[in-house]
């Protein structure tokens, strides 16, 4: 099932997300449902908060970002071939190398995108659908959508990183957002 995205001003995308554990309700449907959302709204990531649940379950396909690049965008991230993964109870335990920046964008703040400063890796401590554990270091254009959507279950945005100047140059836009007078091709849910 196709879920409402929630856009900006809802006050679920500033919350600190919870931990969940294997008993959560429907949660294998809530994933199928997650991964439906993102690919019919062409996401290449999207996180439980996202579509008003505050928990802390995102999910990433970056893989389709990594063949769709060329030979030469390829020779950029030699080390990233992309990963199709669920990550649930997620936490960040390392951040490694030079920030570099990269046009984000995001499915809560359509039609905005800027460039972001990110870290060129991260290592993350996660459950998996199944909750079992792991602990990964990813780099490049993955490191980048797993931060972006790690994010969203510590209650940050993307544009909570652009300097004040550009921000204010964004309100008008961002209030509209908030406000519902926008036009996209998926479902949006409002702050009341």
């Amino acid at each position: 099932m196709i879920l409402p995205i929630v856009a900006y001003g809802h006050p679920v995308l500033r919350k600190v997300a919870q931990d969940i554990t294997p008993d959560y309700p429907n949660l294998k449907e809530f994933i199928a449902d997650m991964w439906e959302t993102m690919y019919y709204s062409n996401g290449v990531g999207i996180a439980a908060p996202q579509v008003n649940r505050d928990v802390r379950l995102f999910v990433v396909d970056s893989e389709q970002i990594i063949n769709n690049l060329d030979d030469d965008e390829k020779n950029e991230y030699p080390n990233d071939k992309g990963v199709k993964q669920v990550f649930i109870n997620a936490h960040v335990t390392e951040l490694n190398g030079e920030e570099w920046a990269y046009n984000e964008g995001c499915l809560s703040i359509p039609k905005i995108r800027e460039d972001v400063y990110r870290a060129e890796s991260v290592t993350i401590e996660y459950q998996d659908e199944n909750f079992e554990h792991h602990e990964k270091t990813f780099n490049g254009i993955t490191a980048r959508v797993i931060l972006h959507e790690y994010d969203h279950i510590e209650g940050k945005l993307f544009i909570d990183y652009l300097k004040p100047l550009k921000k204010k140059l964004l309100k008008g836009k961002l209030d509209d957002i908030s406000k519902g007078k926008i036009r996209v091709d998926y479902k949006m849910m409002f702050a009341k």
